[in-house]
């Protein structure tokens, strides 16, 4: 029995460090962004990322953690199984946001405005992630 009880207490702390894991990414988002929002630009940010990763212009350390990035994004092991409805795809997308404001404060907003593929309203979501908003004044979401 001493050994079952190892394996459910091992087992348990998993589960809980996970649980709260999630947790701190999901505080972590933006508090207007929606799930919905951001679960439609996910194969934009995916592009996004790559298109920064590549971005020679930016320091290597930025470039390695986006691909790393990218590999936990492509990857079948996830924090939330995507297979769980919504809530699958959202840690994908805290994650990103985490990574993307991380990549602001170290090489600013200017390298998510070059690189981003998607629509201007989807740059403005974009930038909200980022924790930036509407960071230029030149950059009106509306137009571009």
């Amino acid at each position: 029995m001493d050994w079952w009880q190892a394996v459910l207490t091992v087992g348990g702390g998993v589960l809980l460090l996970w649980a709260l894991l999630i947790l701190l990414l999901w505080r972590a988002r933006p508090e207007d962004l929606t799930v919905r929002e951001a679960l439609r630009l996910l194969p934009d940010l995916v592009r996004l990322v790559r298109r920064v990763a590549v971005d020679r212009s930016l320091p290597r350390g930025v470039r390695v953690r986006l691909w790393l990035l990218l590999g936990y994004l492509l990857s079948p092991v996830d924090l939330v199984p995507d297979i769980v409805p919504v809530l699958g795809y959202a840690d994908d997308v805290v994650v990103v946001a985490v990574a993307l404001r991380w990549v602001v404060r170290t090489a600013g907003s200017e390298a998510l405005l070059r690189a981003w593929p998607g629509g201007p309203a989807g740059l403005a979501v974009v930038l909200r992630l980022a924790g930036r908003g509407r960071s230029r004044p030149d950059v009106d979401p509306d137009r571009r």
